[in-house]
């Protein structure tokens, strides 16, 4: 056996015994697998989540076309995707490998159980293969049968083959060369147990930050409003803040549990913007396979401290589920809607707070979030919107917007933030601030701090600096930090 590592950079080339020319003084030709190896994704489940994001009801035309075997769902589902080829996270150590392969007079194939017709767009995209080979609707093109495919087509051992999986091990054994992909410890040991000759491929490096970013932890700075009820309550118990904390790890997790599918349902979109094209499944830094587990797990972790907490905060969280997935698959696009969903979803973590803690939760604050939180949510349009405008998009992409729109949705972020302002200057005169409250005089200083803060969010907005969440930005914001220890303080003053 004869194993080589390699680790090679975007300009280096193949090497090894098995690249020498045969007595007609030609290369054998590489044979190149798609999913894993040229893809950093796998076209079965980019075909189905970019469907799924568009229509829902492609998971039952899933179900139905899987009856008649894998090969007839992948056929299913190429038809129905509308995949964005020449945005796909192809490997580039890898093309830069097959066109060194080229650069020497080597011929190479594109041979996959992907769908024939995803196959030659993504050949037509690169430009370089001689030959494109796919699943046809009826055959799958994977495992023994490539093998027995490409014995029949080129000859046992008349191949070089590059993949990254057990199921390319029939295929190894019968290629001149294997040319294993980001390949684990197991499946290298494997590959040489079964290959004449070994070259090992890594491009990427293993890490579980991908998999962490891909949980949005910074995210969860918005579940911090659950702990809002007990703070305006003025409940301090150990009790009440465990179960606080308890609601606040649930609605992360099940947040977390979100925003994968979301991810997953975005790649298009996703791939085409400027900065969320580095998440991790539009990347490709973490497997689609992966996300789904990762949101089946998330969901089912949530779904448990949900229950610790009571069979009332379960009912809310399986609510704010159901409106969130609602909303990444088909609401987001949906004029005005989103952003009054949106709202929704921001308030109904108080409203979780409040059913945690088993705090009556005030008419006067209700109002508050809602104004409050609809501007906010009229600030991210408002920022998409200006990111669109100035990348020379008439429509920010998945939404159900124009760049036209703008000023309309800066009058809603605006109006809404000032009639928030109105309803804490009301509360502030009822009589439940003077059972709260020894100075009521002194809460009146959050009112000018928040209009200041709405304002200023808005322009910032404006003018293109906001990248994130409202919420998130001004937690990194050092204006935001003071206006919020402004208020804190001014709150605390009305206690002494």
């Amino acid at each position: 056996m004869y194993a080589q590592e390699t680790a090679r950079g975007p300009d280096e080339g193949p090497g090894g015994e098995g690249d020498r020319a045969d007595q007609g003084g030609r290369l054998p030709i590489l044979i190149v697998d798609l999913d894993g190896t040229l893809l950093r994704s796998d076209m079965l489940y980019e075909s189905f989540w970019t469907a799924f994001g568009r229509d829902w009801t492609v998971a039952l035309t899933a179900v139905r076309a899987l009856g008649q075997g894998r090969a007839a769902l992948k056929q299913r589902l190429a038809e129905t995707a509308r995949l964005e080829t020449a945005t796909l996270p192809f490997d580039r150590k890898v093309l830069a490998y097959i066109e060194a392969w080229r650069a020497k007079g080597g011929r190479t194939a594109l041979v996959t159980a992907s769908d024939q017709s995803l196959a030659e767009a993504i050949a037509d995209h690169l430009k370089v293969f001689d030959e494109v080979h796919g699943s046809d609707g009826s055959r799958n093109l994977k495992g023994p049968a490539k093998a027995a495919f490409l014995s029949e087509h080129f000859g046992a051992g008349g191949f070089v083959y590059m993949g990254d999986s057990a199921a390319d091990l029939p295929v190894w054994q019968q290629a001149a060369k294997a040319v294993t992909v980001n390949a684990s410890a197991r499946l290298r040991a494997e590959a040489e147990a079964v290959a004449t000759e070994v070259e090992h491929l890594t491009t990427v490096p293993q890490s579980v930050r991908p998999y962490i970013k891909a949980l949005r932890p910074h995210q969860w700075l918005k579940n911090i409003l659950v702990f809002l009820p007990m703070l305006a309550g003025h409940q301090f118990d150990a009790a009440t803040l465990l179960l606080a904390a308890a609601a606040f790890v649930a609605y992360s997790l099940i947040a977390s549990s979100v925003y994968v599918v979301n991810d997953m349902t975005d790649l298009n979109a996703d791939r085409a913007h400027p900065r969320k094209r580095h998440r991790p499944f539009a990347s490709g830094e973490v497997p689609l396979s992966h996300g789904m587990l990762m949101a089946a797990g998330l969901f089912t972790a949530g779904a448990i401290v949900s229950l610790s907490v009571g069979p009332s905060f379960f009912a809310v969280v399986c609510g704010y589920f159901v409106l969130t997935t609602a909303y990444s698959l088909h609401l987001k696009r949906k004029m005005v809607i989103d952003i009054c969903v949106l709202a929704g979803l921001y308030t109904m973590r108080i409203v979780a707070g409040a059913v945690a803690t088993g705090i009556p939760l005030s008419v006067w604050m209700l109002a508050f979030a809602i104004f409050f939180f609809l501007s906010l949510a009229a600030v991210k349009r408002q920022a998409e919107l200006v990111d669109s405008a100035r990348r020379g998009t008439l429509r920010a992409r998945g939404r159900g917007y124009n760049v036209g729109d703008l000023p309309i949705i800066t009058m809603i972020a605006i109006a809404a933030g000032f009639v928030s302002v109105l309803v804490l200057v009301l509360y502030l005169d009822s009589p439940d601030v003077r059972v709260l409250y020894k100075a009521p005089i002194m809460l009146w200083g959050i009112g000018p701090v928040l209009l200041f803060w709405i304002t200023r969010t808005v322009m910032i907005a404006h003018r293109g600096h906001m990248h994130d969440d409202p919420l998130v930005y001004a937690a990194r914001d050092r204006v935001s930090q003071i206006c919020v220890v402004l208020s804190l303080g001014f709150a605390l003053a009305g206690t002494l």
